[in-house]
């Protein structure tokens, strides 16, 4: 089964994206995505499978995965059941963490980490307690604190035990003999230029197909049009936005994801989820108090 494209929201003005989230949660389900992750479970046990490796999760687990890993997490809940707070996530593009290792000195000693993490990296059970608080801290910071605390963070990576090195080399070779990698670069390169008017011809270039053929390959990869599936990742953003930025007005995320118009927005919004971008929004602000409360 092919994994699914996590688009990972990085907030204006900010390197990284840190977070959390509960369980079910949308992003539960075989998925990748360009960005290095650092994911901390906090609630619940269960099985993980990253690249072809299987096993079992319990809170405290901490693991770190390289740029467009295939991964989950699968919960032991009872059926109807909601974790608000399942796992705490940091990630981080390539481009981001390239110019910190070119621009400090002290950060080559990442290096290493980040080149195993390509398959997928599991760290002790007490370097996760270690930093289970600060990655707390870091989902809230705000401004220069949370480079500060990103710093803290990969500074207990580095001087931690050698970690357990997860998916075999057979999967990462063959990662890159895929059938469809020319398509999952086509979908990493649409999705790094959301906003801009990416059609078939450039995209077929970057895969060296014609057009027609990078249109059937597209559609039987992703089971649909290229204009759809580029409305359905801007739809996606946009709701990332509408819970992570509770300020920000719906007509500039509108703009923000790539839409021209916002009666076009609000028309494949209303479509795809049922309801209008501010039912979306307080439809989940309102069940997330609820999960808090209860």
């Amino acid at each position: 089964m092919q994994p699914d494209l996590e688009l990972v929201h990085i907030r204006k003005g900010e390197s990284f994206a840190a977070w959390q989230h509960g369980y079910p949660f949308r992003t539960v389900r075989w998925h990748y995505h360009p960005e290095y992750e650092i994911h901390l479970v906090v609630a619940t046990s269960g099985k993980f499978y990253i690249g072809d490796h299987i096993g079992h999760f319990e809170p405290g687990q901490l693991v770190m995965t390289g740029p467009n890993l295939p991964q989950n997490w699968i919960s032991n809940v009872a059926e109807g059941a909601i974790e608000p707070r399942r796992s705490r996530v940091i990630q981080f593009p390539e481009a981001f963490i390239d110019g910190a290792l070119e621009a400090i000195p002290e950060m080559q000693a990442f290096r290493p980490l980040l080149e195993r993490s390509r398959r997928g990296l599991l760290f002790d059970r007490a370097t996760g307690k270690s930093i289970q608080p600060i990655m707390g801290e870091l989902v809230e910071a705000r401004g220069i604190k949370r480079m500060a605390l990103f710093c803290e963070i990969v500074d207990r990576l580095i001087r931690a035990p050698e970690p357990q090195i997860l998916a075999s080399l057979n999967f990462q070779l063959n990662m890159g003999k895929a059938d469809d990698v020319g398509i999952n670069r086509a979908i990493v390169h649409l999705r790094e230029n959301l906003t801009e008017q990416v059609g078939e011809a450039e995209l077929a270039e970057l895969t060296g197909q014609s057009t027609s053929s990078f249109s059937r390959s597209f559609k039987r990869h992703t089971g649909m049009t290229l204009v759809r599936y580029k409305n359905q990742l801007r739809i996606d953003l946009a709701c990332q936005i509408l819970l992570s930025d509770p300020e920000v007005r719906v007509a500039d995320i509108c703009f923000d994801v790539g839409f021209s118009n916002l009666s076009n927005f609000n028309r494949h919004f209303l479509k795809m989820k049922g309801m209008s971008p501010s039912q979306f929004r307080a439809t989940f602000v309102a069940n997330d108090l609820v999960r808090m409360t209860g």
